[in-house]
């Protein structure tokens, strides 16, 4: 799933093209694409893109009337779409100009969860689903965030991966500051204090700077397997830091990547889900 550095690098590059062009119309392509009923997409037909912000996950298209956020979950795209075929493979909804390209929203695989939410301009922030999204994560101050761990007592894994806790990170960008902070993913956050906050705060801003960095160099949204780092995905390399083996716990939805002499002094964690795992 795009996380902060891919979501923000393809708004800039969105506004970039298509800051100023007017809106002709939005058109679902699904019944599930627009997960709204008011106020109605047409509120902002005949203005202008004043451009693509950016919201935890989620892609903010602001006109003067109605801001609409979008998130792509898993398998979505929003993309350039010149050709503005009839039955666009895996198209979802549709934001058409008054000349050029549209912007495509896509989905791969069959969920269907990715779609589209229309707010009044001057209430997206206030209403769900942004309203409901914790503090951006690479904004979050040290005492903020010691704050949230003991609001929050669970595994430091999960925590980052709550996007009412932090918003903006994921499985892939979970595992990379886990890892740079030298701190165990199943450590538990109320146990952290503010020593473990300001060690997971570095590490937060520092994966994703080196991400956006990444993201900014492309011309597009990069693939989960192109995006840097040293243990997500990695499982049986040797940890980039200390040369250990890179090991993974394994779950249905997703896979822990971690470093044992790195973050658990040693100790191997289970690989199942009803072992007792390392606190």
């Amino acid at each position: 799933m795009p996380e902060l550095p891919e979501v923000q690098a393809h708004a800039e590059r969105l506004t970039d093209a298509f800051a100023s062009r007017v809106l002709e119309r939005f058109r679902p392509l699904t019944f599930t694409a627009l997960k709204t009923a008011l106020p109605a997409p047409d509120d902002a037909y005949g203005e202008a893109l004043r451009r693509v912000g950016r919201r935890g996950k989620y892609l903010l298209l602001e006109f003067d009337s109605v801001h609409f956020a979008v998130h792509l979950m898993q398998g979505g795209r929003l993309l350039v779409d010149a050709k503005q075929a009839a039955k666009p493979r895996g198209g979802q909804a549709r934001f058409v100009f008054d000349e050029g390209p549209a912007l495509l929203l896509t989905e791969a695989g069959t969920e269907r969860r990715a779609g589209v939410w229309a707010q009044r301009a001057g209430e997206a922030l206030d209403v769900p689903p942004l309203s409901e999204l914790g503090p951006e994560a690479h904004q979050v101050t040290v005492d903020e965030l010691a704050a949230l761990f003991a609001d929050r007592n669970q595994r430091l894994h999960g925590f980052l991966r709550d996007q009412h806790a932090i918003a903006g990170l994921g499985r892939r960008l979970a595992n990379e500051v886990c890892h740079r902070a030298e701190v165990s993913p199943f450590a538990m956050t109320g146990k952290l204090g503010v020593e473990g906050a300001a060690k997971v705060v570095a590490a937060i801003r520092d994966a994703v700077d080196e991400g956006l960095a990444y993201e900014r160099t492309r011309p597009d949204m990069s693939s989960s397997k192109d995006r840097p780092g040293g243990v997500h995905g990695r499982a049986g390399e040797p940890c980039p830091v200390c040369g250990d083996m890179i090991r993974a716990v394994e779950y249905s939805g997703y896979t822990v990547s971690y470093c044992a002499t790195c973050q658990t002094g040693g100790k191997v964690l289970a690989d199942n889900t009803t072992s007792r795992f390392l606190k």
